[in-house]
C-alpha cells in the first residue's frame, strides 16, 4: 500500500510534504512504528526530487516524530502522541445512548478475563486439551479446498447448505429438535442468533422476559435494543410462568440446564410456559447452550419439539463442544420469523465465514464431534462427581448444591450467612478462582451462592482448590 500524499503545483513542496506528514503523525494516521517509504522510491512516486524528501525527513527526525534506523529505514517515533481532534462526548447528539453502552456491565467478560489461576472453576470455559486438533486440522484443509473452489461471491446468509443439513440431523438425534435444513440459520455463536431474534421483534418499550438470577449478556442485549427488560423469579422446577406479565412480547429461558443455578425446567413448567406464550403471542428462546451433556435421568423433551404453534426459536452453540473462538452457533426459527431473520442476517454480515462453515460439516460428518462429546461426557462426569463429593463432605456444612443433571457448570448456595466476596478475594490469594452468584441477578439480591465451573479445570485440581476453600471458611469460625 502506498503512502498517501498530495501535492499541489510545485511551489512549497518542502513545506507541503511536511505539513502533510506531519497531520499524518499528529492525527494517528501514520501509526508509531510505522515505516515510511526510502526518499527514492518517494520522491520517484510524487515526481520530486530526492533532496526534497531527504530535507523533510529531516526536519521531522529533528522534531522528534521520525527516527531513522540503520540498515532498516525511516519509522514513526513510538513516542510520539496522537494529537487526533475529538468532540467530548457529553456534547453529542446521541450521547445518552452512548452513555448506556459505556456503562454497560459485563460480568462473563470480567470473569474470563481475569487473571489465570493455578485451580480455576471457570463457568463456561471447555477442556481444550481434549479438542481433537489433528482431526480438525483435516476438516480445515478440506475446507480450504472447498473455498477454493468457489467463485468468489457472497454465500448463502442463513449458511452453507452442508452445515445446516449436519446441524439438522445432529440435533435431531442428540435432543430430539423437529427441524430441516431449511428451518436453520448458521451464526456467529449463540448470542448473534439472540442478536437476529431481538432486531426483528423488539421495538422501543417492548416487554422482554429474562430468568432471574439469569444471563447477563442477553438481558444487556435486550435493553441495549430498547426492550423494556421484566427479571422473573426461578424456582425448583425453573422460570416461574405465572409471573410473566401481560403485554410481554419475547421470554428467553435456560430450560435444561439453567443459568447459572442450573436446575432444569420440570415438564410441567415446560408445558405451562408454552401455554402462557400462546395466550400472549409472545415468542419463546429456547438457548440450549450446553445440551450435549447430561449425567443423571432420561432427557427432558426440550421447548421446541413441544411447541405445537411455533412460537420458540431454538438456539445452540459449538463453542461448549467445539471451541469458542471458532464462534459458531445455530438458530431453529419458527416459520413466522424466519425469513425476517434471513434478511437480518444478511443485513448484519452478509454471512457467517464459509472456511469455518466447510470445516465443521465435515467435522459433524466424519463423526469427530460426535466422538469429542463422548470424550469430554467422561471426563466432565468424573469432576461433576469428585465436586460433588466435596459439597457432600466437610463443605456441606457451608453451602448446597442445586441440583442440576446437565452442562459443566454448579451452582452451590450459602447455608448460612459469612461475607461471601470476602471469601471469594481470600480464594484468589490462594490460586483458586470461585465465582459469586451475585454477578448473574440484576434485578433483586439472589442468595448468596458460588458458581463453580468444571470444564477447564484438571481434576486433580479440584481436590486441591476445594482443599483450600475449605481451608478459608474454617478460619471464619
Amino acid at each position: 500500500m502506498e503512502l498517501h500524499i498530495t501535492l499541489e503545483g510545485r511551489r512549497d513542496l518542502i513545506a507541503q510534504l511536511y505539513t502533510q506528514l506531519r497531520e499524518g503523525i499528529d492525527s494517528g494516521r501514520l501509526a508509531p512504528g510505522s515505516q515510511l517509504p526510502p526518499s527514492r522510491l518517494l520522491a520517484e512516486r510524487l515526481g520530486i526530487s530526492r533532496k526534497t524528501v531527504a530535507e523533510v525527513y529531516a526536519r521531522l527526525t529533528y522534531d522528534n516524530l521520525l527516527v531513522g534506523l540503520v540498515g532498516k529505514g525511516t519509522f514513526v517515533n513510538v513516542q510520539t502522541t496522537s494529537n487526533r481532534p475529538t468532540v467530548p462526548g457529553e456534547q453529542l447528539a446521541g450521547r445518552a445512548v452512548l452513555r448506556q453502552w459505556r456503562e454497560a456491565r459485563m460480568p462473563m467478560t470480567q470473569m474470563l478475563h481475569s487473571s489465570v489461576l493455578a485451580h480455576d472453576f471457570l463457568g463456561g470455559a471447555s477442556s481444550k486439551n481434549q479438542f481433537p486438533e489433528a482431526g480438525w486440522r483435516r476438516c480445515v484443509l478440506h475446507a480450504l479446498r472447498q473455498t477454493g473452489k468457489a467463485r468468489g461471491v457472497y454465500s448463502h446468509p442463513e449458511g452453507l447448505p452442508e452445515l445446516r443439513d449436519a446441524v439438522a440431523r445432529h440435533i435431531g438425534f442428540a435432543r430430539g429438535v423437529r427441524c430441516g435444513p431449511q428451518d436453520l440459520v448458521i451464526s456467529n455463536g449463540a448470542q448473534q442468533a439472540l442478536d437476529l431474534i431481538s432486531r426483528v421483534l423488539i421495538e422501543p418499550g417492548a416487554a422482554v422476559v429474562v430468568e432471574e438470577p439469569g444471563y447477563p449478556p442477553a438481558r444487556l442485549l435486550f435493553a441495549a435494543l430498547g426492550a423494556r427488560v421484566v427479571g422473573v423469579g426461578v424456582d425448583e422446577q425453573g422460570l416461574k410462568v405465572s409471573d410473566i406479565p401481560d403485554g410481554t412480547r419475547l421470554i428467553y429461558v435456560t430450560p435444561s440446564h439453567q443459568f447459572p443455578l442450573g436446575m432444569p425446567m420440570s415438564l410441567a413448567r415446560r408445558h405451562a410456559l408454552l401455554a402462557r406464550a400462546l395466550a400472549l403471542g409472545a415468542i419463546i428462546i429456547e438457548d440450549d447452550y450446553d445440551c450435549e451433556f447430561l449425567y443423571e435421568g432420561r432427557p427432558t423433551p426440550c421447548l421446541q419439539s413441544l411447541d405445537q404453534h411455533g412460537l420458540v426459536a431454538y438456539v445452540g452453540t459449538f463453542s461448549k463442544t467445539m471451541l469458542p473462538e471458532l464462534r459458531l452457533g445455530y438458530l431453529v426459527a419458527p416459520p413466522a420469523l424466519l425469513n425476517a431473520v434471513i434478511a437480518a442476517k444478511e443485513l448484519v454480515d452478509r454471512h457467517t465465514a464459509t472456511l469455518t462453515q466447510w470445516a465443521l460439516a465435515r467435522f459433524i460428518n466424519d463423526g469427530f464431534h460426535i466422538k469429542h462429546i463422548r470424550r469430554c461426557h467422561e471426563l466432565y462426569a468424573s469432576r461433576r462427581e469428585r465436586i460433588i463429593q466435596h459439597f457432600q463432605g466437610f463443605l456441606g456444612e457451608w453451602f448446597e448444591l442445586v441440583p442440576a443433571t446437565a452442562g459443566f457448570h454448579l451452582a452451590a448456595l450459602c447455608k448460612r450467612p459469612f461475607d461471601i466476596e470476602k471469601v471469594i478475594s481470600q480464594a484468589r490469594l490462594v490460586e483458586v478462582g470461585v465465582y459469586s452468584l451475585a454477578s448473574f441477578a440484576h434485578f433483586q439480591p439472589p442468595r448468596p451462592g458460588l458458581l463453580l465451573g468444571y470444564g477447564a479445570i484438571e481434576t486433580l485440581d479440584i481436590d486441591i482448590g476445594l482443599g483450600r476453600l475449605l481451608n478459608i471458611l474454617q478460619r471464619l469460625k
